[in-house]
């Protein structure tokens, strides 16, 4: 394996990243009375601010989609 393939993962990886989307409908959200989101996400990547839901860190998703299947009001895409 030489260096540029080494190179070449990393850019893939920050790419992957830098396309994680998350968006939060906050007109349907419970906020603070549910907070299901915010505690199933294995990378902390949702929080509470005041009674809206919010995406604190969108670069840590992994796109595991924990929080669109947790949410009771279908309120969480992630792309």
């Amino acid at each position: 394996m030489g260096l540029g393939s080494l190179f070449k993962r990393k850019k893939d990886k920050k790419e992957e990243a830098v396309e994680s989307h998350i968006d939060i409908n906050t007109s349907d959200c419970e906020g603070s009375e549910c907070e299901k989101c915010v505690m199933a996400c294995p990378n902390n990547v949702l929080t509470k601010n005041g009674e809206d839901t919010v995406a604190r860190n969108p670069f840590a998703c992994k796109h595991c989609r924990v929080c669109e299947a947790i949410c009771p009001n279908d309120c969480i895409v992630v792309n």
